[in-house]
């Protein structure tokens, strides 16, 4: 497949980063076939805290407890359901066992947070923040920063809570790869490198925390870019070729995975770039 018949890709996030170097074949069908997932109770639940920790910012400070936030969960899950599909048919009618016992999980995790800090005394500049940077290089990075603290004294903290537990040291990289790729972001952004990037683990308590250098985040772009430039590689030749582990146990797409025996579709019609 050559360059014009390529399929046109989007900006990089780091979610899809991490998608193609744990399988180019996932990468092709979440970004370029689109193909739909069924919804993880898991990942409903993360997205159901963050919800509540950002709401949580909203309350004046004095007003931020344990017991406002478990107060939370159940409005900002009824929000959730009315507005995402995945929500409703993960668990069918409203109120039923699954549901409720599903929900009971989130309160641990929303708890746990008060002991990892304090909420009211911290006044974070920005919440959910949405970036779109386009690098030197013309590559452009999309996320979402969980929080974005800035200290009066100029100190920029990026936060980025995981619903899960801390991982052991050696499967530390990824998570790590996730937070120095926001780092990156803030820094080309704002020309300032951040002064710590820090992983929250509401699962356990954990936290990691990295205080990075002007360089670790210049080997960080240039790894960023180092995976786009494959993708681009890839999405030329038109082989997106899978990479069996045991992730693979958790993948809707198994029935379509040479791994597993199956075909994948063809690929869509490329459309012309703009």
């Amino acid at each position: 497949m050559d360059t014009a018949s390529a399929p046109p890709l989007p900006a990089l996030s780091p979610s899809r980063a991490s998608d193609f170097l744990q399988c180019p074949l996932l990468y092709r069908f979440r970004v370029i076939d689109r193909l739909p997932e069924k919804p993880s109770p898991a990942a409903l639940r993360g997205t159901l805290v963050h919800a509540v920790l950002e709401r949580l910012f909203e309350l004046p400070a004095e007003t931020r407890t344990p017991r406002t936030a478990r107060s939370l969960v159940e409005p900002q899950w009824e929000r959730l359901r009315s507005s995402r599909a995945e929500a409703a048919e993960l668990f069918g009618e409203a109120g039923g066992e699954a549901e409720r016992e599903w929900l009971e999980g989130a309160y641990p995790l929303v708890e746990r947070y008060f002991e990892m800090e304090q909420p009211h005394r911290l006044e974070p500049r920005d919440r959910e923040l949405r970036m779109d940077v386009t690098l030197e290089s013309g590559l452009r990075l999309r996320g979402y920063v969980d929080r974005l603290d800035v200290a009066p004294t100029g100190q920029i903290r990026v936060v980025d809570y995981k619903t899960g537990k801390s991982p052991r040291p050696r499967f530390e990289d990824k998570a790590k790869f996730q937070i120095f790729f926001y780092g990156v972001m803030l820094w080309r952004e704002l020309g300032e490198v951040p002064t710590r990037l820090q992983l929250m683990y509401l699962g356990d308590g954990g936290v990691r925390w990295y205080e990075p250098t002007e360089e670790e985040l210049r080997a960080a772009e240039a790894e960023i870019a180092g995976i786009w430039e494959e993708i681009e590689r890839t999405a030329r030749s038109g082989r997106w070729l899978p990479r069996r582990s045991k992730l693979c146990d958790w993948c809707d797409h198994q029935a379509i995975c040479p791994e597993f025996g199956g075909t994948p579709p063809p690929l869509p019609d490329p459309k012309p770039r703009p």
